[in-house]
């Protein structure tokens, strides 16, 4: 029950209170919460302080608001396990279910539009090099929870395009190219906020906070093949972290 004698803010007791009941499955996923009147009626306590709880239990991904009906619990997080995590998820050149991604568009860009990919490939500044690009979403068990770039050089991989539109594993756009199969990668993770140009793919809205992983895969003579920057939603998915010594 709510103390109103603690020193614990009372629209944070409501929140753990709720917390507690979704962990129980008292609250299962996708039902709905009780209303803000009925939450004010049960505990006794001010609607500000009820709309302070369930306002930051939606941004923190526990609840989401459809207008017109209410509040309801989010699905769990998907889990991205990052002690067997390699920078290869979302790939198109490592991807074996391609699938599991829905193309938004593909195009085609010079290095000269995007220094970052003469540093990348180690391309001379004077030089322009053709490369794909690809904007795909990522699913699990029907979800969206991922938006992925992905950017590979043509002069390596001149059919990729085509390949793509295929639908083709990697294993079948990577065959007789067996020196520039990718063996190891470089990855950085950063929190990031939702802009406006992607929300509507994430089917979130603006400002929400994501998971940025940028990743660069390179082949066994230390050639980048493919450059990938993937958002995840931050509140459909988990990083765990193990380390041995």
């Amino acid at each position: 029950m709510i103390n109103k004698y603690s020193n614990i803010p009372l629209y944070s007791q409501l929140k753990n209170l709720i917390i507690k009941k979704i962990e129980s499955g008292e609250f299962a996923q996708d039902s709905k919460i009780p209303s803000e009147q009925e939450l004010c009626d049960m505990y006794n306590i001010s609607r500000p302080t009820v709309r302070q709880a369930i306002a930051e239990l939606a941004n923190n991904g526990y609840l989401y608001k459809e207008k017109g009906k209410g509040t309801f619990v989010s699905k769990s997080k998907s889990i991205i396990d990052i002690k067997s995590y390699s920078g290869f998820s979302d790939s198109i050149l490592d991807s074996q279910v391609p699938g599991d991604r829905e193309i938004i568009f593909i195009n085609t860009v010079l290095s000269s539009e995007d220094d970052r990919l003469h540093d990348i490939f180690n391309i001379p500044r004077n030089q322009k090099i053709e490369f794909a690009s690809i904007k795909y979403i990522s699913k699990c068990n029907g979800e969206i929870f991922s938006l992925n770039t992905s950017v590979i050089p043509l002069n390596l991989f001149p059919g990729i395009i085509e390949d793509i539109k295929a639908k083709k594993p990697s294993y079948d756009i990577l065959k007789g190219k067996y020196p520039l199969l990718p063996v190891k990668t470089k990855s950085s993770l950063e929190i990031i906020y939702t802009e406006h140009s992607e929300a509507h793919f994430l089917q979130v809205q603006p400002g929400q906070a994501l998971i940025k992983i940028e990743s660069v895969l390179y082949s066994k003579s230390s050639q980048a093949v493919e450059y990938i920057i993937s958002k995840y939603r931050a509140d459909k998915c988990r990083l765990t972290f193990e380390n041995t010594k």
